[in-house]
Parts: C-alpha cells; structure tokens; sequence
C-alpha cells in the first residue's frame, strides 16, 4: 500500500517550495477576507434589486435542491483540499489558483447588482451544513457560479488523472444543472464560470510558473491543458 505522506519524507519540501507555500496559504486567508466583505456588500444590494427575465429560469420548473447544493458544496470542498494535500504535486499551485479564483468571483459579483430570481428554492437553516456555508456564501452572491466554476477548476489542476478529471467535470455538469433547476443562479452565472475559471486558471500558470510546473501535465504537454494530447493515468 503507498505511504500517503511519501512526498513529506523524500526532500520534496525544499525551502523554495515551503516559502511558495506559505504564499498559498496567505493568499487563501486573503481571498477569503475579501469573499466575506464583498459578498456582505453584493448580498445587502441584491436584497433591494430588481431580478432579470432568464430565458432557463421563465421555462424551467423549480426544484428544492437545497440539501444538495449545500452538503455538496461543503463536501468537494473538503476533498478537493484532503486530495491536494496527500498529492502535494498538485498542492502548491491549486492553492494559489483557489485563491485567484475565490478573489476573482467576489470582484465580479460585487459589480453588477440583481435581485434573485422570484421564485427559487435557495438553501436555508433547515438545510443540513447551513451555518458553516452560510459564513462565505451569501444570497445575492451570483456572478459567476461557484458551485460550477471549482469543480472546473479542480478538472484543470488534476488534468493529468483521466479518473479525476472525469469526475470533476461530471460535477461541473452536475452542479451547474442544480443551481439552474433550484433557480438559485441565472443562466449566464452557470456558463460563463468555466470560461472565467480557465482564465484564473492560465494567469495563475503565467504568475506563478514555478509552481505550475510541478504539475505533470506542465511537462507533458507544451500548452494548456484543454489540448487533445493524451497523458496516461498514474
């Protein structure tokens, strides 16, 4: 059986790497600060805005996912960090990316001020999970959908593991469909995220290319992941 913590005991942690690290971590403690202030701001705003027609929204029938979108939410996010941590390859670089993306998402959703859709099953406290995903996550917290944009992003960082990647992408189909069928995002807040997160995901790459390169796709194909090459499972 493979020694979860073999990356912690064979010299992978050269000063260089530990130093980039803390970065990771400080940038996370940033991005969250910054998520919590704007999304107070965008959430105080959308409260007294008007909605937007929404071409899915107006022909879809609401759904109360809300179990759902909540322990969903709160459950990838703590794979996503166990699995970063026990392949540490992987962990430098999708920390600083994590944390562009968290600060990304609350500058565009602080911009543009909607009210939510009329009718919606948003989460509440009756939701299992609530209070802990209500501390960084707000209503009236839309553009761009993060229950779509991480586990695209997750795809990206994992690119290399056929395995993973499928199923991260399978969870971005996933729960893009959910916060459209709940009614809890509008339309352009699910498509538009991937998009965006490819982008966080190519500037952190350009920013930080020492980290980007302990990525083995990075050495296994001259550009960006969304290529056609094929790189085999680990």
């Amino acid at each position: 059986m493979p020694d979860p913590f073999r990356h912690y005991k064979i010299g992978y942690w050269t000063p260089a790497r530990k130093n980039s690290m803390y970065l990771g971590i400080v940038l996370i403690g940033i991005s969250l600060l910054i998520q919590i202030t704007l999304g107070h701001y965008s959430s105080g705003w959308a409260a007294s805005s008007a909605p937007a027609h929404d071409i899915f929204l107006d022909n879809l029938p609401v759904f109360d996912l809300g179990g759902i979108i909540v322990f969903g939410a709160i459950t990838l996010w703590v794979a996503a960090w166990l699995l970063l941590i026990y392949e540490p390859k992987y962990l430098i670089f999708g920390t600083k990316a994590i944390a562009l993306f968290i600060i990304s998402r609350a500058f565009f959703m602080s911009l543009t001020h909607i009210g939510a859709y009329p009718v919606n099953a948003a989460p509440g406290p009756d939701n299992a999970g609530f209070s802990l995903y209500h501390m960084l996550t707000f209503q009236g917290n839309f553009f761009y959908s993060g229950h779509t944009a991480f586990p695209f992003l997750l795809a990206l960082i994992f690119w290399d593991r056929v395995l993973l990647r499928r199923f991260f992408l399978v969870l971005t189909f996933f729960f893009g469909a959910t916060m459209l069928l709940a009614h809890v995002h509008y339309s352009i807040d699910v498509f538009a995220a991937p998009f965006i997160v490819y982008g966080i995901y190519t500037i952190t790459a350009k920013v930080f290319p020492a980290d980007y390169a302990l990525l083995p796709h990075a050495h296994a194909r001259a550009a960006l992941p969304l290529s056609t090459a094929v790189v085999p499972e680990e």
